[in-house]
C-alpha cells in the first residue's frame, strides 16, 4: 500500500510564510502543491507495482490531490472517511457534503455524514482511528496495489513518518 500526503495547500503556504495559522478552513492545493501532485502521479506510474485503487480523504485538498492522480492513472476515487486528517487547526474545518458532492459528481459521499469532520479530535482517538484502518486494511485482499490520499497527522500515526507535501509512503499493514 502507498500513503500520500496531499500537495501543498493554501493553509501550508500561509503557515510555512508567516509561522501562524491563516484560519482556512479546508483549504485548496495551491499552484505548487498541484504541480507536486503531478510529479507524484508521474512517480506512480512508473511503479513496478501498478495501483488499481485510489482511496481518499474527504477534505478538498486530498480530493485534488486524488483528482489529479486519478486522472493521471485512469482511476476511480473511492472516498473514505477514516483517513481524514487529525482535527488541530483551521485548515481541519472540512466541507459538508452538500457542498462536497457537487465539485465532485463523480465521486459517492453517500456513505458519510453531512457534517463529517470532529471539532477537535484527541491523539488517542486519531489512534484508534489509525488502528482501525490498519486492521481494514490488513484485510484487503489488494493492498499491494492501492494508494491512499490523506494528510500529515494521519500519516504520521500511522507510521510515525512526518510525510511531506505530495511524499509517497510505502505502508505495510501486516507490520
Amino acid at each position: 500500500m502507498i500513503l500520500i500526503r496531499h500537495g501543498e495547500s493554501e493553509f501550508n503556504a500561509a503557515v510555512n510564510r508567516t509561522g501562524k495559522s491563516p484560519g482556512i478552513p479546508d483549504p485548496k492545493l495551491t499552484p505548487v502543491g498541484h504541480e507536486q501532485v503531478r510529479r507524484t502521479a508521474e512517480d506512480l506510474r512508473r511503479r513496478h507495482q501498478p495501483i488499481r485503487r485510489l482511496i481518499s480523504s474527504p477534505f478538498t485538498r486530498a480530493l485534488e490531490t486524488a483528482t489529479i492522480i486519478s486522472k493521471a492513472l485512469d482511476l476511480p476515487i473511492e472516498v473514505e472517511l477514516i483517513v481524514h486528517e487529525h482535527a488541530c487547526y483551521d485548515c481541519d474545518i472540512g466541507t459538508p457534503i452538500s457542498k462536497l458532492a457537487p465539485r465532485w459528481p463523480g465521486l459517492d459521499f453517500s456513505h458519510i455524514p453531512e457534517m463529517w469532520w470532529p471539532e477537535m479530535e484527541p491523539r488517542e482517538d486519531m489512534l484508534k482511528r489509525c488502528a482501525a484502518f490498519r486492521a481494514k486494511a490488513a484485510t484487503l485482499s489488494d493492498w499491494q496495489h492501492v494508494a491512499v490520499v490523506s494528510h500529515w497527522g494521519f500519516i504520521r500515526g500511522l507510521t510515525g513518518h512526518d510525510a511531506r507535501n505530495a511524499e509517497i509512503v510505502p505502508f505495510d499493514p501486516h507490520r
